[in-house]
């Protein structure tokens, strides 16, 4: 016997008037339903569905998969797990799209880019549903016309760890707060009492790189997915950074051995190649089933203001999917209270969800940790979070990846970047 046979619908559930979509077939992006459409949980028995997926570590797939083996036990569909590099995800998605191989469900880091081919999940289950999230989360999952077209899964803000051993061997306080300077000063004293090569290890990521921005005072998109790059502040950030690539600070030849890909700087931090890394609370997992060392997560560092930079994790549900009603039925199931719970207690992701939001999730371990990084949440800028859910936030990006490139390779320099960002930044909010 099936233990979820009900419809779960927010709202209530009304029989389709004669020219709406049939059951289990989303409207169109445009409609706005007066009703939700009926999701039949008994019709799933035997059903499939495509989960196309990145992972963040071990953790977060484990438990991943032990959530969907509680979705198949209870509705009697399985679901085809794909895990996909991360930087290879949207150019996989787009091709399958394009090819008219639509996946079911997608974990994306942006869901902008597949608006026109998203499930609204108010259409399922209707107009109160945003409200299970918070304010912020849900407000980043809507476009401008009302829709949700994504349903917030996980909450992340960037943010370092140190290797504990490094420090304590190089008699290296960690304070409760640094300077940028500071920051730098302590990790390249660590870094040479332990015979390490570089000091600071850092993803190879516009959103990480975005932190630094923050930090200095600006961000790249504004309100109303407006240019919101201040040049001075942007050069001060740009030169102190690229400074730290050249010098070997932070490792030259991984930051331009990634040419325009993502690429994690965790590899480094576990073989002891760096005592301090720049990334954030995914990585908890990781760490605690693989590091040889004693690790911590610290506050980030201060210059202009402090906190980090905000970013999360979506999941879409694609209405030219063969299942889309299926695909919608998952993606909530996901998001429960208690599945998100779970997952979240495993993966060592932040909730999303008001309810946990508000009670806490009790993680196995690193509880002070992960409390390290909500604490450093709290003291990142509202213009922030507003940069980080723009549509043009991606492209912005991965444009100041490529202009930050030249002027480590001795390209361009610090204020034609900056000049060539605001351009790029321009142009992605259009």
């Amino acid at each position: 016997m099936r233990k979820r046979i009900c419809a779960v619908v927010i709202g209530t559930v009304a029989a389709l008037a004669a020219t709406a979509c049939a059951p289990g077939s989303p409207a169109s992006s445009g409609d706005r339903p007066t009703t939700p459409t009926k999701i039949d949980w008994k019709s799933f028995e035997g059903k499939k569905l495509t989960y196309v997926y990145f992972t963040d570590g071990a953790a977060d797939e484990k438990a991943t998969r032990s959530a969907i083996s509680r979705f198949e036990s209870e509705t009697g569909a399985k679901v085809n797990l794909q895990i996909v590099p991360y930087a290879n995800l949207d150019t996989s998605l787009q091709a399958r799209l394009s090819s008219g191989q639509a996946p079911e469900v997608a974990r994306v880091s942006d869901w902008h880019a597949y608006a026109s081919v998203a499930v609204d999940f108010k259409q399922y289950f209707g107009d109160g549903y945003p409200g299970q999230f918070t304010s912020g989360a849900a407000k980043t999952a809507q476009d401008t016309s009302g829709h949700m077209l994504a349903v917030p899964s996980d909450l992340t803000v960037n943010g370092p760890f140190v290797n504990v051993d490094a420090f304590e061997k190089a008699g290296v306080a960690i304070p409760a707060k640094w300077t940028w300077d500071q920051f730098v000063a302590d990790a390249e004293k660590v870094a040479k009492a332990n015979h390490m090569p570089y000091a600071i290890a850092i993803d190879k990521s516009g959103h990480r790189l975005s932190t630094v921005l923050s930090q200095f005072g600006t961000v790249l998109v504004g309100p109303g997915n407006k240019n919101g790059l201040d040049g001075p502040k942007a050069e001060k950030a740009l030169a102190f950074f690229t400074g730290l690539v050249k010098n070997n600070t932070i490792s030259k030849d991984f930051w331009l051995g990634a040419g325009d890909n993502y690429a994690g700087g965790n590899d480094q931090f576990l073989a002891g190649q760096a005592p301090v890394y720049l990334s954030g609370p995914w990585q908890v997992g990781a760490f605690t089933e693989s590091a040889g060392f004693a690790w911590a997560a610290t506050p980030n560092p201060c210059e202009a203001r402090c906190g980090g930079f905000p970013g999360g994790k979506y999941m879409v549900a694609f209405k030219n999917s063969g299942e889309p009603a299926l695909a919608a039925a998952f993606v909530e199931w996901m998001n429960t209270a208690d599945n998100q719970r779970a997952v979240d207690r495993t993966a060592y992701w932040l909730p999303t969800r008001r309810d946990l939001t508000a009670s806490g999730v009790q993680y196995p371990s690193h509880s002070a940790d992960m409390n390290t990084f909500l604490k450093d949440l709290a003291r990142t800028p509202d213009d922030t979070f507003t940069s980080n859910s723009s549509p043009a936030f991606t492209k912005s990006a991965q444009a100041l990846i490529t202009e930050t490139d030249k002027v480590v390779a001795g390209q361009e320099d610090v204020k034609s970047a900056v000049g060539n960002l605001k351009t790029a930044i321009d142009a992605a909010a259009r």
